[in-house]
């Protein structure tokens, strides 16, 4: 298996960052504009097609953003690793630099008593399908993979004195203290560093709040 640790620390993989399980690069097109970006989104599609394993691309003026992850499975493999190896290949090729500091995946989370009873709702409502093996009461996602997912938190009781909805943003785990740092500067507070580095639960002036997240310290072997 290839894990998340052994991912990020791979000397051939220092344009990208694993986000929520996915590899994710991005690569600046700078001058060149979106005909730059359109090009090596060309290219990248042809190689994808070479190794029969094909990423997501969100193509952009300034920019192209390359996910990955093997979607029989589940999970990165090696699969992935031998693609964005490639795909980082053809960017240096056409002089594109990667800004793997500008990468982030959102997510909401709404605490709930009964996921099984608010579920259908909230799927009904933003058009999302069940993202995990849990179902609809675990998780929802834009089927265009367009927005934020949904996930449901059990609580044990009912929240009443904070919100019932909060953001998940999972940052690069070598940028997540200067995220942290700059949401205290900004005016947050740091309500618990209990789960770091896997998340930090932050809040606003008003008592809101959002969790800036790493793949680290996930349970799943790898190093914190």
């Amino acid at each position: 298996m290839t894990t998340e640790h052994e991912l990020s620390h791979d000397p051939e993989l220092t344009d990208w960052r694993v986000l929520l399980g996915r590899l994710h690069a991005r690569f600046g097109t700078g001058e060149g504009g979106f005909a730059a970006g359109a090009e090596f989104a060309s290219r990248v599609a042809a190689r994808a097609d070479e190794l029969d394993h094909h990423p997501d691309l969100d193509l952009r003026y300034g920019h192209v953003t390359v996910t990955t992850v093997s979607h029989d499975v589940g999970r990165l493999t090696s699969r992935d690793r031998r693609l964005a190896v490639a795909i980082s290949q053809i960017a240096a090729e056409l002089g594109l630099r990667a800004t793997p500091e500008q990468l982030s995946a959102l997510e909401i989370g709404l605490d709930v008593m009964v996921a099984e009873e608010v579920a259908p709702f909230w799927r009904a409502v933003l058009g999302y399908e069940p993202d995990s093996e849990g179902g609809e009461a675990a998780s929802l996602a834009d089927p265009a993979a367009r927005h934020a997912a949904l996930w449901f938190q059990q609580m044990d009781e009912p929240r009443t004195e904070r919100g019932r909805f909060h953001l998940d943003i999972t940052v690069p785990h070598d940028v997540a203290e200067e995220r942290l740092a700059a949401a205290l500067a900004a005016g947050g507070r740091l309500v618990t560093d209990q789960f770091a580095p896997s998340w930090w639960v932050l809040a606003d002036a008003e008592g809101n709040e959002a969790c800036i997240c790493t793949w680290q310290g996930r349970g799943q072997g790898d190093d914190a």
